[in-house]
């Protein structure tokens, strides 16, 4: 049926029995046959002929466009299912988060080498936004980043984890010794944001309208940097319960971030382009999460 398929293709798409045939090697006669074929084991018209002419019914229409996404997921099928076989030029490039901790992506790496000693993997480390370019342009296949923005279906999601988001400060910042705090508070408070000038416009509209932050922005290149400015009560710098292990505990301390009566959460994802799933995206993916699920 695949080859019924490509034949009705190559039909509509040249609006001619005739070069449909040239196109696909292969006898007008026999072209037309294998329509009628397609036609009677649908059950349906798919072309109406009017002499040497023909117009494309409504099914036709339908089968025509969907024909196409099935074919090309079939050649996407047979590439990655021969890679497995023939993978001598396989690379698998991956996109990680900078700033995370390196443990179960280091876990992973090693397993998944050690399972497929024939792929070679290319890593690439940066922020949410550098990395979902990547991932956007077909720079990297997978990522492993935090989630900014509303789960797509143009992507397999993946999720791995989550982590509370806290707020670091100087111990000599508020006299109380209270465990969280809401980020309503903070308002007449400088938030300390780790980025460049071309990645600040981005990370101010995610604190903004993701997180809820009021404050005005001070930027910081790095967490050296950013930890200095708190410790010399510059601003409050947000962490979360993963990265805050980055910071000095005797002169900066977190607590608990909440949104109203919410604690605050980050969220984190493998994820990939749908049309661009394979063999070794996934295995890598599934043993991602499961170093997760086993720390």
């Amino acid at each position: 049926m695949f080859q019924q398929m490509q034949y009705f293709i190559s039909i509509v798409k040249n609006h001619s029995f005739t070069q449909a045939a040239e196109e696909c090697n292969i006898s007008q006669s026999a072209i037309s046959q294998q329509m009628k074929e397609l036609e009677s084991r649908l059950g349906i018209q798919l072309l109406n002929r009017k002499g040497r002419s023909f117009e494309v019914t409504e099914a036709g229409q339908y089968f025509y466009t969907h024909s196409q996404d099935i074919l090309e997921s079939v050649s996407q099928l047979i590439e990655n299912t021969v890679k497995i076989v023939k993978p001598e030029q396989v690379e698998l490039k991956v996109g990680y988060l900078r700033n995370f901790g390196t443990t179960e992506f280091l876990k992973t790496v090693s397993q998944f080498s050690k399972s497929f000693p024939q792929v070679k993997i290319n890593i690439t480390s940066g922020n949410h936004e550098q990395l979902y370019e990547l991932l956007k342009n077909g720079q990297v296949d997978v990522n492993f980043a935090d989630q900014r923005r509303a789960l797509s279906n143009e992507y397999v999601n993946e999720f791995l984890t989550d982590s509370k988001f806290m707020l670091a400060v100087s111990r000599s910042a508020f006299a109380d010794e209270r465990t969280q705090m809401d980020v309503s508070e903070l308002a007449d408070i400088p938030c300390v944001l780790i980025a460049d000038k071309e990645q600040r416009e981005v990370d101010e509209s995610y604190y903004r309208e993701i997180l809820g932050v009021k404050s005005e922005f001070v930027l910081a290149k790095n967490y050296d940097e950013a930890q200095i400015m708190v410790a010399s009560n510059q601003g409050y710098l947000i962490v979360n319960d993963r990265t805050q292990n980055q910071l000095d505990a005797e002169i900066i301390r977190t607590v608990n971030l909440f949104n109203g009566k919410q604690q605050m959460i980050q969220k984190y994802y493998a994820y990939w382009q749908a049309d661009n799933s394979g063999y070794y995206i996934e295995s890598f993916a599934e043993l991602l999460k499961k170093s997760f699920l086993h720390k």
